[in-house]
C-alpha cells in the first residue's frame, strides 16, 4: 500500500505550506472566523484527497477491476460532500464563509500543482519491476 501512496507527502506538505500562510492572512485581514474559515477549507480538501488517495490505493491492492467504478465514485461522493458541506455553511450566515469557500478553490488547485509536481519528478517505471 505504501507504494500506492508515495504521492501522499507532497500534497499533504503543500496543504501545510498552504495553510501556514492563509490563516495568518486571514486573522490580519477579517478575524478570527476568516481564519476558522480558512483552516477549514484548507482541512476539508485535505481530508477528502487524502481519503479518496487511502480508498483508491486500498481497492487497487484487493480488486483492481474495480479501480475505475471506485474511483469514479469517490471523487462524486467528495464533490458532493465538499457542495453540501458549503450548502449547509451558506444558510448559517458564518462570517468564514467567504474564506472558507476560497481556500477550497485554493486547496483544489495546489493540491492538483503538488501532485503535477510530483507526476513530473517522479521516475516511474513504465513495467511493473
Amino acid at each position: 500500500m505504501k507504494k500506492r501512496l508515495q504521492h501522499l507527502p507532497a500534497g499533504l506538505i503543500a496543504m501545510a505550506a498552504l495553510l501556514v500562510v492563509t490563516v495568518p492572512l486571514a486573522l490580519w485581514r477579517d478575524g478570527a472566523a476568516a481564519a476558522s474559515g480558512a483552516a477549514a477549507g484548507v482541512g476539508l480538501v485535505t481530508l477528502s484527497y487524502t481519503l479518496s488517495s487511502l480508498v483508491i490505493a486500498w481497492t487497487d491492492l484487493r480488486a483492481r477491476h474495480l479501480l475505475m467504478p471506485v474511483a469514479l465514485g469517490t471523487y462524486v461522493v467528495k464533490f458532493t460532500v465538499i457542495g453540501v458541506a458549503m450548502w449547509f455553511v451558506s444558510g448559517a450566515d458564518w462570517a468564514g464563509l467567504t474564506w472558507m469557500g476560497a481556500l477550497v478553490i485554493a486547496g483544489v488547485v495546489v493540491w492538483m500543482g503538488a501532485h503535477a509536481t510530483w507526476v513530473w519528478r517522479a521516475k516511474i517505471p513504465y513495467v511493473e519491476l
